[in-house]
């Protein structure tokens, strides 16, 4: 390719393995930094290739369950343990997996140099089809030939800092165009490798017994440090998650009715069947007729033309009590289960796997929202927020931050006793308390028309003390939320968080609000752990066992008040973060702890790493899904009670944790990280549409996270 644009120069630099003397008159240092990064991008690629060759040749050469984190790998475990079938079809079926996509820590790479690395993916795949003929290979290397000029004509950074609505674009991108044939795969793999290893296949069959996996977001919902994510910019995301997923699920509809061109001339007729589109069709009225009149021979694709019609009717919005349309995705999930019903019961169970079983999962998966959004905000806010209500209603010691948090716990359970608000819509009290309350209100006003199924939880960062969650109760009683099924979700994430945590969480799920909540719904406590934030205050061993240590603890305090919990683990890319293969991060985990369902961030940096590529992304849920599986087996047979070396890692801990203070708590350390590093550079590039820092001081507290650690790995590698 380089030859082909004359780039002679970049070639000889390429080539020679010495450190060349650079002639700067010849080549820019700009060509150089481009030559060099889509030098170490291509590696990358080809690793990546790599490692998917490796794993179909074990899976060839050796045998399925050779391949760590899949799940012909749990089926062997468990066979040697003797569980039974029907025992790994249950522990299947709990397994409940969320991936949550962040904006930030942020991609660096442009949406365009992304997708250039997916196309150049999938050619570097097909040319290893070794039966493609000589010409057949000369044509996909003139494509990869003429896709790298376009690469290296194609600007890679950002001039412009990217808007929240970039930052949304991209993820509801892998929501609607990626993830729904992400779990194709994913559902074919489990299938194949449950009937490879000897299985009876008529037992995974089902999408019943298949992992529930759904999505969730931070990108239009997380307002911690980012001023930019308004009221607005939250009703936008949930609007149009909704609009989304409605399209998704009727493309996926109207693909079936074309595929179910099963004839009534040559079938026999359930009678059920002819029931149902009666009363469907005479429900929709005159297009309801249209649509019967159409096929009129083929009484399951009528069935399936209905399905879509009441589903424009849910798409235009047509929610009234009197009009015919899908109050929530359960409803067609329910009319989905009737049609496999039929279709099973009049001998077509090949037709119910291979067009239903898809299309079944999808709105198991997506639902009519896509992806349930966060709201998180910073404990700090709050409080600012409450003194300003205060303030405004005339109380005289109106400085709630300053309260300590007897009185703070006092007054708050005093005003959740009491179900008249003290705050008015037509008041405004100042900037905190009018934006968290009319993020509230867009939440309230999206329930009232659609239900809770898009609303993922409240998250409270550099949660504290137990007053921190009772603010987010009273101001989800101001704005009628406080009886529905929104969870409360603290986020510990410094060390001290960590230790303090289980005593909030007790306080926490005693509180009358909680007990009361709980007594009404199917209530399963989530809790947040921080892997950043620990990371940057005690270093990374200190982090990790920290967190193993809090896990127990936590899940502890659940099971002595009657709780069921689990957590969310807001995981980044590098180990020290908490990122690293998905197996391993659940072999990982305390025992008893994971309780069927692990919530996962997938930052920026890392959405396209992990499933930019189709057969990367199958690995990695499967490996994540199948984790997930195991830990709910070990758990129940207590597979995991042996001697762990706590008094070591208790001891390496406080050691490592000790030095790194002293190093970070070193007089000028700051300065000498900003000259040591590139941080200042990561600071100022346009990467993100977030602040670096949170109040914009130079200090460590302040620090993003993340920057901190990108610029230590930079620092490594020096």
């Amino acid at each position: 390719m380089l030859s082909r644009i004359n780039e002679n120069d970049v070639i000889d630099l390429i080539k020679n393995n010495n450190t060349p003397e650079i002639n700067k008159e010849k080549l820019s240092s700009d060509k150089i930094i481009q030559s060099l990064s889509i030098y170490f991008q291509l590696m990358t690629l080809a690793e990546e290739n790599a490692a998917t060759q490796y794993r179909r040749k074990k899976e060839n050469q050796e045998e399925l369950f050779s391949i760590r984190g899949s799940w012909a790998e749990a089926f062997k475990i468990w066979k040697d343990q003797g569980i039974h079938e029907d025992e790994m079809l249950e522990s299947i079926s709990n397994t409940h997996v969320i991936p949550v996509l962040t904006a930030h820590p942020t991609e660096a790479k442009r949406v365009t140099v992304i997708e250039i690395h997916r196309e150049l993916y999938l050619l570097l795949a097909k040319r290893e089809n070794t039966s493609l003929s000589k010409l057949e290979q000369n044509d996909i290397e003139e494509n990869i030939i003429s896709l790298l000029e376009r690469w290296w004509r194609t600007g890679e950074i950002y001039l412009e800092k990217p808007q929240i609505e970039d930052e949304r674009a991209n993820v509801v991108y892998y929501f609607s165009k990626i993830f729904p044939k992400l779990l194709e795969r994913s559902d074919e793999h489990l299938k194949g490798s449950w009937i490879e290893m000897g299985f009876k296949p008529s037992k995974i069959k089902n999408p019943d017994v298949f992992p529930k996996i759904n999505f969730g977001s931070w990108v239009g919902g997380d307002r911690d440090g980012h001023p930019f994510v308004t009221p607005s910019i939250t009703k936008e995301t949930l609007e149009l998650h909704r609009k989304q997923a409605l399209s998704l699920i009727k493309n996926k509809l109207v693909d079936a009715a074309t595929k179910f061109s099963i004839s009534a001339l040559s079938n026999p007729i359930p009678f059920q069947l002819l029931e149902a589109i009666e009363k469907k069709s005479a429900a929709l009225g005159k297009e309801g007729e249209k649509a019967i009149k159409r096929n009129p021979y083929e009484p399951w694709r009528q069935y399936i033309n209905l399905l879509v019609l009441k589903l424009d009717n849910t798409i235009k919005n047509n929610l009234t009590d009197s009009g015919y349309y899908y109050k929530s995705s359960k409803d067609l999930q329910d009319d989905l289960r009737f049609f496999r019903s039929v279709l099973i019961e009049n001998g077509m169970k090949g037709l119910a796997e291979d067009l239903l079983f898809p299309l079944e999962r999808l709105v198991s998966c997506f639902g009519f929202h896509l992806a349930k959004l966060d709201i998180r905000q910073n404990s700090a806010f709050h409080d600012k927020a409450i003194s300003q209500i205060l303030k405004s209603n005339g109380e005289k010691d109106f400085e709630f931050e300053n309260w300590d948090e007897l009185k703070r716990v006092a007054y708050l359970s005093k005003l959740l006793k009491n179900n008249e608000p003290i705050t008015d819509i037509t008041v405004s009290y100042g900037t905190e308390a009018d934006n968290v309350l009319d993020c509230y209100r867009v939440v309230r006003h999206h329930i009232n028309q659609y239900g809770t199924d898009g609303i993922g939880a409240f998250i409270v960062s550099m949660t504290r003390n137990l007053s921190d969650l009772l603010v987010v109760y009273f101001l989800m009683k101001e704005t009628q939320l406080l009886n529905t099924n929104i969870k409360v979700v603290p986020l510990f994430e410094t060390i001290d968080d960590l230790h303090n945590g289980p005593e909030i969480l007790e306080q926490f799920l005693q509180h009358p609000t909680t007990l009361l909540r709980a007594s009404k719904i199917e209530y399963k406590q989530e809790v947040m752990l921080g892997y950043s934030d620990s990371n940057k205050d005690g270093g990374t061993i200190a982090s990790k066992w920290n967190l193993f240590k809090a896990e127990e603890r936590l899940s502890e305090i659940a099971t002595k008040h009657n709780f069921k919990t689990y957590f969310f683990h807001g995981a980044g890319g590098t180990i020290s973060r908490g990122g690293g293969k998905y197996h391993r991060f659940l072999e990982s985990m305390p025992a008893n702890t994971v309780n069927g369902t692990i919530k996962i961030t997938v930052q920026g940096e890392t959405i396209a790493q992990l499933f930019g590529n189709p057969l990367t992304a199958t690995y990695n849920l499967n490996a994540l899904a199948s984790g997930v599986a195991k830990q709910n087996i070990i758990g129940k047979h207590n597979f995991d009670a042996h001697n762990y070396p706590f008094e070591i890692m208790e001891y390496l801990s406080q050691k490592s944790f000790e030095h790194y203070r002293e190093l970070i708590e070193t007089e000028g350390f700051i300065n000498f990280y900003g000259k040591a590093t590139c941080i200042d550079v990561l600071e100022k590039s346009k990467i993100g549409s977030r602040p670096a820092r949170r109040t914009g001081t130079r200090t460590l507290n302040d620090l993003r996270a993340f920057h901190g650690c990108l610029a230590g790995i930079f620092r490594e590698l020096a």
